[in-house]
């Protein structure tokens, strides 16, 4: 019997992490900015993760159950459509997360080509660390290696690694992450790491009716809310501020004209936060920008594509079109 072989993470993983050095500057950075803001990559730690996971399960956070119908009804079509550009490829994940949508595709992928090998890329070290330990049992004949670190290093990595054709996966509307302009040079940036032939199957969250998707940044249990003050969470404990999260209140918009969908911690009163030998001072009624998350048209995912070095060649959608994965070529 086929089993999983885990090839050793780079022996630099820990180095790929990042510095709480690093950490503590980008922290005072953006809370020294006029309009403070923290970066979103810094939500996942263990408990972020775990906050994470249970946000996807939330009734109102559709995006998880609209691609993971599209993942579980559609793989062998995605694997057909794939093979008819490039039949010996790798499978690179970028934000692979616990991978419970890609792994159909990898089953369908796997059926018509067995020496495939998955890289899946996190910069959560407890992601890769729990995919390593799990995906084994799940995918028995895989070759898993895990590349744990930024995006575009780790797909310089895995090309490194192996000379094969690549099939990127961005998937669960990560792209959304970026404002327009930041998406465009993200893809172009992708497209430089890429060869010609290879294929990038990138999801996007569709534009709908405003209150489903504000909805599902204010779940009723109230877990989006901890998740962004779990950042405040973190800051305290690795960099020995003192937040008092009971002070900050979470605000999530959206703009149906423009498509973004923004989270905000918003200060309750007059307050002092000390991080290290730095202090900051926040008024009453002061936001603190924490995510985008932006939607798009179909039309707008294919002007992304065209003008990123990609050729939009195919689309899976949901049965509500609420969400679209869409298979774009390197040309």
């Amino acid at each position: 019997m086929a089993t999983t072989t885990v090839i050793n993470s780079l022996s630099a993983r820990v180095e790929q992490q990042e510095p709480r050095e690093v950490f503590y500057q980008d922290v005072i950075r953006g809370l020294s900015a006029t309009d403070k803001y923290l970066d979103s990559k810094y939500f996942y730690d263990a408990e972020g993760d775990h906050l994470f996971q249970q946000i996807m399960h939330c009734p109102e956070y559709y995006p998880t159950n609209c691609e993971m119908e599209i993942l579980r009804e559609q793989s062998a079509k995605i694997s057909q459509t794939i093979r008819t550009y490039t039949p010996h490829f790798d499978v690179v994940e970028l934000g692979a997360g616990d991978a419970t949508k890609s792994i159909h595709l990898l089953q369908q992928l796997q059926k018509t080509n067995k020496a495939v090998t998955y890289y899946p890329v996190d910069i959560s070290g407890n992601v890769i660390n729990q995919l390593e330990k799990t995906l084994p049992g799940k995918l028995p004949s895989l070759q898993l290696h895990g590349l744990n670190g930024e995006y575009f290093e780790m797909l310089h990595q895995a090309n490194i690694l192996s000379a094969k054709s690549k099939v990127v996966l961005c998937m669960g509307g990560n792209i959304g992450n970026f404002t327009p302009p930041e998406a465009k040079k993200f893809c172009r940036q992708l497209r430089r790491h890429l060869q010609p032939g290879d294929l990038l199957l990138i999801g996007f969250d569709l534009k709908k009716h405003p209150q489903i998707i504000l909805n599902a940044y204010n779940d009723a249990a109230g877990i989006t809310r901890d998740f962004n003050l779990n950042l405040l969470r973190r800051i305290n404990n690795e960099l020995g501020a003192d937040f008092d999260l009971t002070k900050f209140e979470h605000y999530p918009t959206y703009d149906p004209g423009t498509g973004a969908c923004k989270s905000y911690l918003v200060s309750l009163e007059d307050q002092r936060v000390n991080i290290g030998t730095q202090s900051f001072d926040f008024a009453t009624h002061e936001p603190v920008y924490m995510e985008i998350s932006q939607k798009y048209s179909l039309a707008e995912t294919e002007t992304l594509a065209m003008h990123s070095g990609f050729k939009p060649v195919a689309n899976f959608f949901d049965t509500k079109k609420w969400f679209v994965d869409c298979l774009w070529l390197c040309s």
